[in-house]
């Protein structure tokens, strides 16, 4: 989401707050820096988090519908018991023989396809995916990226640079393409591939003849960004090859969509019934413990790391692995992605039924525990229809339940809960939900 173009966060003024709040809120203003945002209209204050649930300072509970950071829920016992444990031990970094990062190693790169055998630490989705353009660029000799149009791919200058959903205040990279999604264009879904693949290969075209040429292709493998559009399977595949094609690497972006969110596989890039060059991986990783990785091809890997150096104090340190270590335990041992599959089904079945029920709803994506939901009306102004998302967000908000929007227009509702969400947690989102598109259209 544009950090200028929020409509959804609090601006000074907009609301009535509790004195506690708005000091606090004055605070910040006096030291924190301008790019800081504060979300919903009426900020929310949490003093701790327990599985689903959020607590704000009198102890009033949230169920959190937003976050992916600690996709097995806040605060989870056995993955802060790994985290204290090695961190009362020793927190060393990767220049020291560690066999626990060769472990997680191992069973890290087990979950992948066979040729994506190689990992390297990182810090961060930002680290893993300025790591990854690094590699493309000098394993093809060329510096062109491809992206969608709204995508968001983090925060450092090269990543900024190939995240057009940062606004027009943040200047893209001239090597930068951008290709239109099926989804948003309105192309029909039997259409889809061969039109994305179109779509791709007109950038390799304009990226040749200008004498750049094509490093990568970077996408985020459920375009969350763009709006959460995930179908139909498979339809990114000829665009893959075309890349391919033309001396280009496939990243495949899964800091949003990997480990297990989409419910039937624990990788995005899964659904779609390709293998990628490289994968970037972060934020679910350490369930909020900040770790990332690229993992890859061994070709471009070693290619890379024979002549260039890349030394991250921090990325791989002994309490990010064993705190990762714990995340995938958990993960493969409690049947993760298959309960993201069960509850996303439920979800869906819930959101189709109050769709008939109640007018605002106008269509529903999702792969597993990842859903855009569109609002308002096809014939509604652009305004009009970013008006009733927002007015839907922050009327659950005030009925303790926590989502945001995407999407370029910003009307689309983002739904991704921790992925050890319950079905007494999906019947509460689905009520609150239905009073709050009462309220909106009353």
């Amino acid at each position: 989401m544009s950090t200028d173009l929020m409509p959804n966060r609090y601006r000074a003024g907009e609301s009535d707050l509790p004195r506690r709040e708005s000091e606090l809120i004055a605070r910040r203003d006096q030291v924190l820096g301008a790019s800081y945002r504060l979300q919903y209209r009426h900020p929310v204050h949490f003093v701790r988090g327990e599985g689903m649930w959020l607590y704000d300072p009198d102890g009033r509970p949230y169920l959190d519908f937003y976050n992916n950071v600690p996709s097995l829920g806040h605060c989870h016992p056995e993955v802060n018991a790994a985290m204290a444990e090695q961190a009362g031990r020793i927190s060393a970094n990767t220049r020291y023989l560690e066999p626990k990062l060769v472990d997680y190693a191992e069973r890290l790169v087990h979950t992948f396809p066979d040729v994506l055998d190689r990992v390297v630490f990182t810090c961060t989705g930002s680290e893993s995916n300025d790591l990854a353009l690094r590699i493309a660029r000098f394993a093809s000799g060329n510096e062109g990226v491809i992206v969608s149009t709204y995508a968001y791919h983090g925060t450092s200058a090269a990543t900024a640079a190939v995240s057009p959903n940062l606004g027009d205040a943040v200047k893209l990279s001239p090597f930068v393409r951008m290709v239109s999604l099926p989804g948003p264009e309105g192309v029909p879904e039997s259409q889809a591939a061969d039109f994305f693949e179109a779509q791709v290969r007109s950038a390799i075209v304009d990226l040749n003849r200008r004498g750049i040429g094509v490093a990568a292709l970077l996408i985020d493998s459920i375009f969350s960004s763009d709006g959460v559009w995930v179908d139909p399977p498979g339809f990114i595949a000829g665009g893959v090859a075309a890349v391919r094609e033309a001396g280009g690497l496939v990243i495949a972006d899964e800091v949003q969509p990997g480990f297990g969110r989409t419910g039937a596989h624990i990788w995005g890039f899964e659904r779609h019934e390709i293998v990628p060059d490289l994968v970037t991986l972060g934020k679910p990783m350490g369930n909020g413990f900040p770790i990332g990785a690229v993992v890859g091809r061994r070709g471009p890997m070693e290619k890379f790391g024979a002549t260039s150096r890349y030394s991250n104090t921090f990325a791989g340190n002994t309490v990010g692995i064993a705190t990762a270590d714990a995340v995938l335990t958990i993960l493969q041992r409690d049947q993760i992605p298959q309960n993201a599959l069960a509850m996303g089904q439920r979800l869906r079945a819930g959101l189709e039924k109050l769709a008939k029920q109640q007018p605002g709803i106008r269509a529903i994506r999702n792969a597993g525990l990842f859903f855009g939901v569109d609002m308002g009306s096809e014939r509604a102004a652009a305004a009009g229809r970013r008006a009733v998302a927002l007015d839907v967000v922050n009327a659950m908000r005030h009925d303790g339940v926590l989502i945001s929007t995407t999407g370029a227009n910003e009307d689309s509702l983002k739904v991704r809960p921790p992925l050890v969400c319950q079905a007494e947690h999906v019947d509460l989102f689905l009520a609150s939900m239905e009073r709050a598109l009462i309220n909106v259209a009353g």
